[in-house]
């Protein structure tokens, strides 16, 4: 991209749904559809593989009265409720565009109260993108909740995360981070892989059973090997994991035999009537990430210069 490349935002068709949008700055492009939402649908080098899951039955769809798996990038509220959390966002949702901002806002949802918005920044060079979710408590009583960012991965591909800076015994004798599970989770499960520095979960379309773990690290960072590429989400999380949903998460990561999910969470928050609370997560893209061993040796030398890159 040259010096003089910019930011473009245009109305455009995708896979059945007629009111999409394409941000895109050359290098790289989004897909946020206002049909139903507020989702982003693809995030990809321009005319290359979309690195987020797509469910082809859905697509083009919306007015279901139950929550549908789509795929693309979307925000809840933590922690999981089996009401609360799976609201649909079958409907239209409100687009407005500030120069090379693209902004989604859902309608105020009946059934939680709450109104939802993702708000989409590119770079004008490069693959950075800024993503921000805000949910604001449109109801008439407080509510507590976190602010939740979920990225449903395509298939066959692997997710990297970060533990915190690793120490020796005796000089650290104290715990520097949580690591979650819940009841379905397997230690044993071949999909995981563990390093001392990192945490590694496969997508296997082969494998049905779902798996799930979350973690702690106050630079919160998930990385997706696919095909040659490397998507790479960011979060800066506060000092401690208190306040912190579901034992104190900032990450977690799940997966099934359709897709893998790269999540990040924010604090509890009580919020009032008309509050809003904000989480931001920083996205970029890389070509050419030929990962072959995942060792902690390979994973610093490749992967964490990415990371770090701002």
């Amino acid at each position: 991209m040259s010096a003089a490349a910019a930011v473009k935002i245009e109305k455009t068709e995708y896979k059945g749904w007629p009111n999409c949008y394409r941000i895109t700055n050359g290098e790289v492009e989004l897909i946020v559809t206002s049909d139903i939402g507020p989702r982003i649908m693809r995030y990809a080098f321009a005319g290359g593989q979309n690195l987020f899951k797509e469910f082809a039955e859905t697509l083009g769809k919306s007015g279901e009265p139950n929550w549908i798996l789509r795929g693309g990038h979307r925000v809840w509220a933590a922690p999981e409720d089996a009401v609360r959390t799976y609201a649909p966002d079958n409907g239209p949702v409100h687009i407005e565009i500030k120069g090379d901002v693209l902004e989604a806002t859902e309608p105020v949802e009946p059934l939680t109260g709450l109104e939802k918005q993702i708000t989409v920044k590119l770079s004008p060079q490069g693959t950075s993108v800024e993503v921000l979710h805000r949910i604001r408590n449109a109801g008439n009583h407080p509510l507590d909740l976190a602010p939740w960012a979920l990225t449903m991965m395509a298939p066959g591909g692997i997710a990297i995360h970060g533990f915190p800076p690793r120490g020796k015994h005796p000089e650290v004798l104290y715990p520097t981070n949580p690591l979650v599970m819940w009841a379905f989770s397997n230690l044993s499960d071949p999909r995981w892989r563990f390093t001392r520095k990192y945490l590694m979960l496969r997508q296997d379309p082969a494998n049905a059973d779902p798996q799930k773990l979350g973690s702690f690290n106050k630079d919160t960072w998930a990385a997706y090997s696919l095909n040659g590429e490397l998507f790479i989400k960011r979060y800066d999380a506060q000092d401690s994991p208190k306040d912190y949903p579901d034992f104190g998460c900032s990450f977690e990561t799940f997966t099934n035999a359709d897709f893998l999910e790269m999540e990040t969470l924010g604090q509890m928050k009580h919020l009032k009537p008309g509050a809003a609370v904000e989480h931001v997560e920083h996205w970029t893209l890389s070509k050419n990430v030929h990962l072959r061993n995942f060792t902690d040796a390979e994973l610093d030398s490749v992967v964490l210069p990415l990371v770090q890159a701002r």
